[in-house]
């Protein structure tokens, strides 16, 4: 899972305590939850106080739920007649087989009390560049590059790459693909041509979309060597398109030869038009997005049009109450699913606020800068950004204008209970935090945020509505409250993938998910339930530590390491040893801390204290660098399979591959 997040306690301590935020009565009355358990109500004459109550609903009955989501957020298509077919399979639940719709027709139809006029996209790049367009800008940008793909000859089940910012021509480029029926595939600038080709290179796209280059920490990174390799070796390319961001895409065009062309020039023989949708099944592919790929190729996940749309819609409306002119932001890239969930704000109505480059360049503050420039509702970020923020020392609540931030989401890795104690003093009082996880397998979430009820420091509020989360042992049976285990999804659901690309018989996909408990999703998460129907995400189940047969999530030392002050991040690996697993602890130190004696104590009675003596690392080892994918999570098992003299298979889904070199000494870790 690549969007996993959550927090790590002791069982005794998840969920305890009192919560750190409480909606008021009014706000919580005037939320998309609210409204929505409401118009369930009067559609079934049954009683739903509360969104536990709501949820089991949802799960006795979901082929009624799942209309009912379609009929509230007012879904632009048509419905046919049946609903669910097949419904206790997994794989091969078909929900609302006779549908016919169009993801992007549903992100761009006029929306109640948005005009025209109104922003769509605002764009801030670190190299201080600025856009802003209007809803009917979008729709004309997306009418012109409808036009030219369909004069191209693109078809429905077609590939279109795009190699982008995150940018506004870069939703556009994404709202046309869909608009036309091809299929939406992206990656960040700043993968290597390897990681690229990994990717494109399985799906056999027929156009590129690309920049010339980008910024980021106060560099210039041109990309024409890049795209030439990339294009050489891409033979099913018809078109690569230039999108100029460094002033270069006309010269870099020239390089790649005929088939290149910058966006001006593609653009130019069509002037916007009405839009036209192509109206296709529910099951319709739209995206193919790529696990990280760091144990091998990447996995090329087909997702479907009404699963992604449903499930996007009823998370942004219901679970992160994203509503008509709110104005929502995510740090993310084209590289990690949040990109895909962020641009389906625009089907609530929202401005998306786009930002490209570091977060902290050239100041630690940027995006609460942009937070207050653009009065922003909804911040999206990572849980490291929200620690890096904590250790620098940001105060945003004083120092700068968040009146109109009502959420702050947090994915990507597990949110530390310190982490969620520094927004509610550091950010904001008033704010509903929310934790969320899911992943590139879902494009979405399975447990995340409900603003009808509390947060409690160090928990996921809940599952998602639909969605039969729940912990389960190894044996195949559910945990009790407090009791570590596998997160599974029991039940089917309309946002699971439809497949892997050129995976014909499924062998790949069930063996991904459903093999572990037969008809059972079964996700990779180490989870526990809490006594208040919450969530903690110890981690990733294959990166779980077995010392003495014990299973460990490692963001339980996570949790109590990256607190002590002289530790800027830590990465926890299982190393075999001596016929059992022994805990070895690597730790990046901030600038001028040593890893004495002393500091080693600290960090063991921590861990002691905090999570147990189990936890206790036998080797605490200091490295300048932890690797780390390029969406940003540690990769703890590419750091186990060097320290075990181990090849790491695909080195180019990481963003800093070199740092693997520090680990390769074993002489640190041999008494």
């Amino acid at each position: 899972m690549n969007g996993q997040s959550g927090a790590a306690l002791r069982t005794d301590e998840a969920g305890g305590g009192a919560p750190l935020w409480t909606p008021s009565p009014e706000r919580a009355a005037s939320s998309g939850m609210a409204a929505f358990r409401t118009f369930c109500e009067e559609r079934t004459g049954s009683r739903f106080p509360d969104t536990p109550a709501l949820h089991a609903w949802t799960l006795d009955d979901p082929a009624a739920f799942w209309e009912a989501v379609w009929d509230f957020f007012g879904v632009v298509g048509e419905k046919g007649e049946r609903r669910l077919l097949d419904g206790d399979r997994m794989p091969g639940a078909r929900f609302f087989p006779d549908a016919k719709l169009n993801y992007a027709e549903n992100m761009l139809r006029p929306i109640e009390g948005v005009s025209d006029e109104a922003d769509a996209l605002v764009f801030r790049a670190e190299d201080e560049r600025e856009d802003r367009w209007s809803w009917g800008r979008l729709r004309a940008e997306v009418s012109r590059l409808q036009q030219a793909m369909r004069a191209m000859g693109l078809q429905p089940g077609d590939r279109i790459a795009a190699l982008l910012p995150n940018g506004p021509e870069a939703i556009a480029a994404m709202l046309a693909t869909a608009s036309v029926g091809a299929v939406w595939c992206s990656a960040s600038p700043d993968f290597g041509p390897r990681g690229i080709l990994d990717r494109f290179g399985q799906i056999e796209p027929r156009l590129l979309i690309a920049c010339d280059g980008y910024f980021y920490a106060g560099k210039t990174l041109p990309i024409a060597d890049k795209l030439a390799e990339v294009a050489a070796s891409l033979p099913t390319l018809q078109r690569i398109v230039l999108v100029d961001m460094l002033g270069e895409a006309q010269s870099t065009a020239q390089r790649l030869g005929d088939k290149a062309a910058t966006l001006d020039a593609f653009l130019v023989p069509h002037v916007p038009a009405p839009l036209g949708f192509e109206r296709l099944p529910f099951d319709q592919p739209l995206f193919i997005l790529f696990s990280s790929g760091t144990t091998g190729a990447p996995k090329c996940i087909v997702h479907r049009a009404g699963g992604v749309l449903l499930q996007h819609l009823k998370e942004h409306g219901l679970h992160a109450d994203v509503r008509p002119g709110d104005r929502l932001f995510y740090f993310t890239t084209l590289g990690w699913m949040m990109w895909n969930w962020l641009a389906s704000g625009l089907g609530r109505g929202a401005t998306l606020l786009l930002f490209d480059g570091s977060p902290f360049h050239p100041k630690p503050d940027v995006l609460f800068d942009y937070a207050q420039a653009e009065r922003m509702t909804h911040f999206g970020t990572s849980a490291k950004y929200i620690d890096a923020a904590k250790k620098a020392g940001l105060h945003p609540a004083e120092t700068h204008d968040l009146a109109s931030l009502r959420a702050m989401l947090s994915t990507g890795s597990p949110l530390a209970p310190e982490s969620f104690a520094y927004v509610y003093k550091g950010v904001k009082s008033d704010l509903h935090l929310a934790s969320i996880s899911g992943g590139t397998d879902i494009v979405s979430c399975f447990v995340l945020g409900d603003p009808t009820r509390p947060v409690r420091k160090g928990e996921i509020q809940g599952p998602g509505l639909g969605l039969a989360v729940e912990v389960w042992s190894e044996e195949g049976r559910r945990a009790s409250v407090g009791e570590k285990g596998e997160l599974v999804c029991a039940k089917p659901f309309p946002v699971m993938p439809l497949g892997f690309w050129n995976d014909p018989d499924g062998a790949k996909y069930r063996a991904a998910y459903f093999e572990r408990f037969d008809n059972v999703w079964c996700h990779g998460d180490f989870a526990e339930e809490t006594s208040q129907g919450g969530l903690v995400i110890h981690g990733r189940s294959d990166a779980v530590l077995n010392p003495g047969g014990v299973r460990i999530g490692t963001a339980e030392i996570y949790a109590q390491v990256e607190p002590v002050p002289e530790v800027a991040e830590a990465l926890a690996i299982g190393q075999d040893w001596q016929g059992d697993v022994r805990v070895v602890l690597f730790v990046r130190l901030a600038g001028g801390a040593v890893l004495d004696a002393e500091l080693e104590k600290t960090i063991r009675a921590r861990i002691r204290q905090g999570a147990s003596p189990r936890h206790v690392p036998a080797k605490i080892v200091a490295v300048s660098d932890i690797p780390r994918t390029k969406s940003g999570k540690i990769t703890e098992l590419a750091v186990r399979d060097v320290v075990h003299g181990r090849a790491v298979k695909n080195k180019e889904a990481l963003a800093n591959p070199d740092a693997l070199d520090l680990y390769r000494d074993l002489a640190a870790l041999a008494d």
